[in-house]
């Protein structure tokens, strides 16, 4: 039973904040005490509405139940790490285009009542963590949901890579990169790019090249408990650049060494409606 949430809005998805106004009436009818928090630092120019009230998302993290995410996919992936680290599950509302990982639309706000009667089941999601060390110094460390992506970062030229699992090779390609997802990431980047769809409930690691300059390359699906690395190859490019969940790149150069593993932790969403992977797949793509 939520009694109380913190609410996200996305100021640049919803529009004078008329979503998160209603979520807030339909909340605090049903006995929900709600705090609104920015997912991010907005713009300076940005002026907020005198009429609602926001604190800050790192204090109010604290002593909530829930987080309510209103924005895309983005958005949602964004504050999924914030609200995981503090071990708090999370709900995300679509105000995107695509929104696949979101449990309602913006016309579904009335559902949001069921929260406060304990009427939600838990869906448990599998992360990554992600290192990247140079000689002996770890110079970056995150965890993800949907994917970590190494790319060439420039036009017309190609980038080799070798990924290894549990130290032994298993891929060596040339191309714009590698993707590693989970299975909630298979239908992001990673289905662009010709991976496969899995899952979200399955336990494995996706590995799926990026247009790559040969012909023998292929994905492939390892089990979660495989450690996989990625590093650069002898090629005219000395960098790569390593992203993670969309996120600002860090810059890889030769003999720097990306790990990959499962996480410890999982990303717990919340989920108001009785329908399968299978329906979210066919109604967000329209496959009938």
């Amino acid at each position: 039973m939520i009694k109380r949430a913190i609410l996200t809005p996305n100021p640049y998805r919803d529009k004078n904040f008329q979503t998160v106004r209603s979520a807030v009436k339909v909340l605090r009818d049903a006995g929900v005490d709600t705090r609104l928090c920015l997912p991010f630092e907005v713009d300076r120019s940005y002026e907020l509405p005198k009429d609602l009230r926001f604190s800050k998302l790192d204090r109010e993290i604290q002593n909530t139940d829930l987080v309510i995410c209103f924005g895309g996919d983005g958005t949602i992936l964004h504050m999924a790490k914030t609200a995981t680290r503090n071990e708090v599950p999370i709900l995300g509302v679509n105000i995107g285009t695509m929104g696949f990982m979101a449990e309602l639309e913006a016309g579904e706000i009335g559902k949001l009542a069921q929260l406060a009667k304990g009427d939600y089941t838990i869906d448990k999601r599998m992360m990554l963590d992600v290192t990247v060390r140079r000689d002996k110094d770890i110079i970056f460390h995150d965890i993800c949901l949907n994917d970590v992506v190494v790319t060439k970062g420039a036009i017309a030229r190609i980038v080799n890579l070798y990924v290894r699992c549990d130290d032994q090779p298993a891929l060596e390609c040339g191309g714009d990169g590698v993707i590693l997802a989970t299975p909630t990431g298979s239908t992001a980047y990673n289905l662009s790019a010709g991976g496969p769809i899995v899952e979200p409930g399955a336990k494995n690691i996706l590995i799926t090249p990026i247009c790559a300059h040969d012909m023998v390359s292929r994905g492939l699906v390892v089990d979660q408990d495989r450690v996989v690395t990625v590093g650069l190859t002898k090629n005219m490019r000395r960098n790569a650049f390593l992203s993670v969940d969309g996120g600002k790149a860090v810059r890889m150069n030769m003999g720097d060494v990306a790990t990959v593993h499962k996480s410890s932790m999982e990303t717990r969403l919340v989920r108001l409606k009785q329908r399968t992977f299978y329906d979210v797949l066919n109604a967000k793509f329209k496959c009938y």
